[in-house]
């Protein structure tokens, strides 16, 4: 069986060898590349990122891939947006100003509204906002009130409550810790940081493609 191709977007930002690890440990072939056709080419695709709102974009404009994130949900190629790479599919971010992201799901990223200590990093558990959101996706077979990594002081509000995935308890506020838009799937936190659960979900999305 040929193991299925995943493209990690290089735009200069993000925990790559990680990910390229974490996949390679879940059966898949992972490709480091902002070439376009590889990308549109690949089973599935992975947008990385760590860092600012702002500087995301500006490198996903310079490096002309924005049309590319785009084409990609058009055709319904599976995608998985992790932390910085969830909140850039959104319309706006707040953090240090109003940036424009790629408007792939309608909603903004706005600042936690907490009381305790920012950032929030560290492991936190997941919690399925209704009975049965969880079936047919990437968090098929994973527990209620599994833990994962987070490390981030933005968090995403997506214009239709029906996209949310998981939610996460932090400071006295729950937000949306993962979201899902057709094929397209945001994670705020780090799966290929975030040990057995985490490899789990990559290997569901893997195994859906």
């Amino acid at each position: 069986m040929t193991m299925p191709s995943i493209a990690i977007i290089d735009y200069g930002l993000g925990n790559v060898r990680s990910i390229a690890n974490a996949l390679e440990t879940v059966g898949a072939r992972s490709l480091l590349t902002r070439d376009q056709s590889v990308i549109l080419a690949a089973d599935g695709v992975v947008l990385p990122g760590v860092g600012a709102f702002r500087q995301g974009m500006e490198n996903l404009r310079r490096y002309d891939l924005c049309d590319t994130l785009h084409r990609l949900k058009a055709v319904g190629k599976s995608l998985i947006g992790i932390c910085l790479g969830m909140q850039m599919l959104l319309e706006t971010s707040e953090e240090y100003g109003v940036h424009e992201g790629l408007g792939i799901i309608a909603g903004e990223v706005v600042r936690m509204p907490v009381t305790a200590k920012l950032p929030h990093v560290g492991w936190n558990e997941i919690a399925e906002p209704a009975s049965g959101v969880w079936r047919d996706t990437i968090f098929y077979n994973v527990k209620e009130a599994s833990s994962l990594y987070f490390v981030h002081t933005f968090a995403a509000v997506p214009t239709d409550a029906a996209q949310i995935l998981t939610i996460t308890e932090y400071g006295g506020h729950v937000f949306a810790s993962s979201l899902q838009s057709g094929n397209f799937y945001g994670c705020q936190f780090h799966p290929e940081k975030s040990g057995e659960i985490g490899l789990k979900m990559l290997k569901n999305f893997v195994e859906m493609l």
